[in-house]
């Protein structure tokens, strides 16, 4: 924050007046300059969301454990984006990802007057999500004051569940609200108060991160191929195809016959190359918690 409490997502940086008469090459350059700014800060915060990654591992290794994401606004919605593509690129189930939201699901499209100040909503939101110690809670917010995303997660802690937070300014009070902290420090916008921008992006970037290492720490992932992807349509099922020859070195058609077999699981139709049933294929996963290296090795010996 600046000498005169002014949060840093909120200040004018002097830099940039005028930008709107600039040459369009000039001001698009300068808007560039604040994205890399941005990823930057993501470069800064690898510590603490390791940290939030293995604990969060730890919570959801439980089969009723939950991933909540809770936002307000542009921050909310980056994190809701983030939660709905785990399900078709990693498998994981619907039904174990829940979205909190300041409005609601209305409040997508059209902003919900004072719905960002609605505590007494917010603690509603978590008694009706009936959260508890096997759940991880992200509360985000470029500010780090929303008060809506803040009782969600001083709620949600007090419920036992592991709570992580992200916000842009260093003295944020959301970041002392949760266990684990991560300060993503973006700066002044180019464009003063457009958390839109480079705060976004870096929140964007943080969540690509933390969910996609915490979902190979989950054994959603093999060799860098995303084994637990629901091939949902023609590009999918081509991934699937390739990732099954490249796994087993198989051809074309091998690959869709196992994967027709396996009812469109990739890691099923690795072992059912590899010599299993259906039934034996997915015991063997079952019994390696879905790691498909070991379930290999499993079938192997």
């Amino acid at each position: 924050m600046s000498k005169n409490n002014t949060p840093d997502t909120e200040r004018h940086d002097p830099r940039f007046d005028g930008i709107e008469d600039w040459p369009v090459a000039d001001m698009l350059a300068a808007l560039a300059e604040g994205q890399a700014a941005a990823i930057q800060a993501v470069q800064s915060a690898i510590a603490p969301l390791a940290r939030a990654v293995e604990a969060a591992a730890e919570r959801l290794s439980d089969p009723t454990g939950r991933i909540v994401y809770a936002g307000a606004g542009t921050s909310g919605r980056l994190a809701i984006l983030d939660g709905i593509e785990l399900t078709p690129t990693f498998g994981w189930p619907q039904e174990r990802c829940v979205f909190l939201f300041a409005g609601g699901m209305g409040g997508l499209q059209k902003a919900v007057e004072g719905a960002e100040d609605d505590t007494a909503a917010a603690k509603q939101d978590v008694a009706n999500t009936n959260l508890g110690p096997q759940d991880v809670v992200i509360g985000i917010a470029a500010s780090g004051t929303t008060r809506y995303t803040r009782q969600v997660v001083q709620t949600a802690r007090a419920h036992g569940a592991l709570t992580i937070a992200m916000a842009n300014n260093s003295d944020a009070p959301l970041l002392g609200d949760a266990q684990i902290a991560v300060l993503l420090k973006s700066g002044p916008e180019v464009l003063a108060g457009s958390t839109r921008l480079g705060a976004g992006t870096s929140q964007k970037a943080a969540l690509n991160l933390f969910s996609t290492a915490l979902m190979a720490r989950l054994n959603k992932i093999y060799r860098g191929l995303m084994v637990d992807v629901q091939p949902t349509n023609d590009k999918l099922v081509a991934r699937a195809e390739r990732m099954i020859m490249d796994l087993t070195h198989c051809d074309t058609a091998r690959a869709q016959s196992a994967l027709v077999a396996s009812q469109y699981h990739v890691k099923t139709a690795v072992l059912i190359v590899k010599g299993a049933s259906l039934d034996e294929a997915r015991a063997h996963l079952h019994a390696c918690d879905g790691h498909l290296g070991k379930a290999i090795a499993r079938l192997a010996s």
